[in-house]
């Protein structure tokens, strides 16, 4: 180690610093002699540490560190869609902002910086802080690898993200007209759905092995993760009979296939939302809903009986502050209301609705439309 003065080409003075690490020697320049020596002084520091090879952490730039450690590290494990989303977040609002500022560069101002730019540029809100998240988790996962000594996004206030539009459960009566509009194997799906809470993706995939005495065993491709969901009586039978529709297929058959017996694919699910499940809607007098949709009504029928949010959330797999989150005011237009077991609400309205039961008991058609109106039915 040590420090040597030379000449640019251009006359100037400048002033080296050498020192050798494992096999490799390495060399800094700097403009001043004082510069120089406090980096030859910081070089035998770390030596003693025993931490020289961290000298140059950082210097990568963040481009650099994605596509050669984050992305190796990280990607593969998370599912393809959310992998895609990923990708496409950063290609479009990280990258072209900060991939080639180096990681040691990277401070609090930089990334406010970013963000008024982004805001500048016409970036909605929501996306705004995805691309905040996403810039925070990768720069953690530098930090925890020794590449920057902290992570300067934990510095800096994520932008404000919209709120969350408050879900509107569709009511039995509702599912039960969906159902009524459409054949035995479109019907069993929107029971499933409905009164399983299943995500369309998890359903495609859905197995007769899957499908046990009271509950279904539910693989959810998103998080990798397994879970057990309980079986409605009436979820249930409606599964059976759809079995024997099939022919009693084996357990390994498909619960729902393709024409060809083979997994549903994406493509050919949205064609049946967009020629099945909207004639459903239209049917049972519903403007607008999605499939998924249908998941707020399982969480409704489970916390109208009282179940609570921690049991709802592992049902649904996700969890408990997300259920909080997403059903807080279901919750609280339930609070003083009278508790309805989910299967009896079910088999009300496959008997046609509350009519025996008015007088002492809310209907849950009431309760989630009051709800979604903001006031008590």
């Amino acid at each position: 180690m040590s420090v040597h003065k030379i000449k640019r080409r251009d006359g100037t003075p400048a002033f080296v610093v050498r020192w050798r690490e494992g096999v490799a020697n390495r060399r800094r320049t700097f403009d001043r002699r004082r510069d120089a020596d406090l980096w030859d002084a910081e070089v035998r520091r770390r030596r003693q540490l025993g931490a020289l090879h961290t000298l140059d952490a950082g210097s990568d730039t963040l481009d650099e560190y994605v596509v050669g450690t984050w992305a190796q590290a990280h990607l593969p494990r998370l599912a393809p869609k959310t992998r895609r989303v990923y990708v496409q977040m950063y290609d479009r609002h990280v990258s072209p902002h900060l991939g080639s500022v180096a990681l040691r560069d990277f401070t609090p101002e930089t990334i406010k910086a970013w963000h008024g730019a982004l805001a500048r540029a016409g970036t909605g809100p929501e996306a705004l802080h995805k691309a905040a998240t996403l810039l925070g988790a990768i720069l953690q996962l530098a930090t925890e690898g020794q590449h920057i000594p902290y992570n300067p996004a934990r510095a800096v206030r994520k932008p404000r993200r919209p709120g969350r539009v408050e879900v509107r459960p569709i009511a039995p009566e509702r599912v039960e007209a969906m159902r009524a509009a459409v054949g035995r194997r479109d019907a069993t799906i929107l029971s499933v759905l409905a009164y399983a809470g299943l995500r369309p993706q998890e359903l495609r995939t859905l197995r007769w092995r899957h499908v046990r005495d009271s509950t279904l065993l539910v693989y959810a491709g998103k998080t990798g993760k397994q879970r057990t969901v309980r079986l409605m009586s009436a979820l249930s039978a409606d599964l059976r009979e759809w079995r024997m529709a099939l022919g009693r297929p084996t357990d390994d058959a498909l619960v729902f296939p393709d024409g060809n017996g083979g997994e549903w694919s994406i493509n050919a699910f949205n064609k049946w939302r967009a020629r099945v499940f909207a004639k459903a809607l239209t049917a049972a007098g519903i403007d607008h809903a999605r499939p998924y949709d249908l998941r707020h009504s399982f969480a409704s029928l489970l916390l109208h009986e009282g179940r609570s949010p921690i049991y709802v959330a592992r049902q649904l797999g996700h969890g408990a502050a997300l259920t909080m989150g997403t059903y807080g005011h279901v919750i609280d237009e339930l609070d003083d209301a009278p508790r309805i077991a989910a299967e009896d609400a079910i088999q009300s309205a496959r008997e046609g609705g509350f009519a025996g039961a008015r007088s002492s008991v809310v209907p849950l058609a009431a309760v989630a439309d009051a709800g979604a109106a903001g006031k008590r039915p």
